[in-house]
């Protein structure tokens, strides 16, 4: 079964990103996809969009554009609500001890990490991120190839500026650059 989490802007700028990696892998999650990227205004507005009404929206919105990210999809058995139990509570204060949020978060509102909370929520929220044709070069990758039935619905592809790969471009303390630029 196939997840999607994403490492916030809070871990990657703590550079907490390789701990927290290496903590899912640790409890059985293998990685299957990953872009580092950072998330425009509307991009987050989309994919909180199920929040909308709620008080915190604007504030999420605004924290998860405010660096970049790490989306990525995971698999094992039961992924959605093994990866759910390791993350912890939303309040690190209340989460149990040695999940992601106890050890990286700093706070209920930057929380190091987002997990999807249903098998359904997942197949969105992944081809909110990766598309078709990304997915269909990585079904060897996964060990079930569970790609299949997991549909784009990335309301557009990412902006130039957003995209990331190690090729196209390289992190030179706090900004992002391509080679030659």
């Amino acid at each position: 079964m196939l997840t999607l989490a994403i490492i916030k802007p809070d871990a990657v700028a703590a550079h907490k990103t390789g701990a927290i990696l290496a903590h899912l892998e640790s409890r059985g999650f293998v990685l299957c996809a990953a872009r580092l990227m950072r998330l425009t205004t509307a991009e987050a507005e989309a994919f909180y969009a199920v929040h909308r009404d709620r008080p915190f929206y604007r504030s999420l919105v605004t924290f998860m554009t405010s660096g970049p990210c790490l989306p990525m999809v995971l698999e094992r058995e039961d992924a959605v609500e093994h990866l759910r139990t390791v993350i912890g509570a939303t309040d690190p204060a209340e989460a149990a001890d040695g999940t992601v949020r106890q050890l990286y978060a700093e706070s209920k509102e930057r929380n190091a990490i987002h997990a999807s909370d249903s098998p359904d929520n997942a197949k969105g929220e992944v081809a909110f991120f990766f598309s078709d044709a990304e997915r269909r070069r990585l079904s060897g990758a996964s060990a079930c190839g569970l790609w299949a039935g997991v549909r784009s619905r990335r309301p557009a592809p990412l902006s130039q500026e957003t995209r990331w790969s190690p090729i196209s471009s390289f992190r030179c303390g706090n900004r992002w650059r391509s080679p030659g630029g």
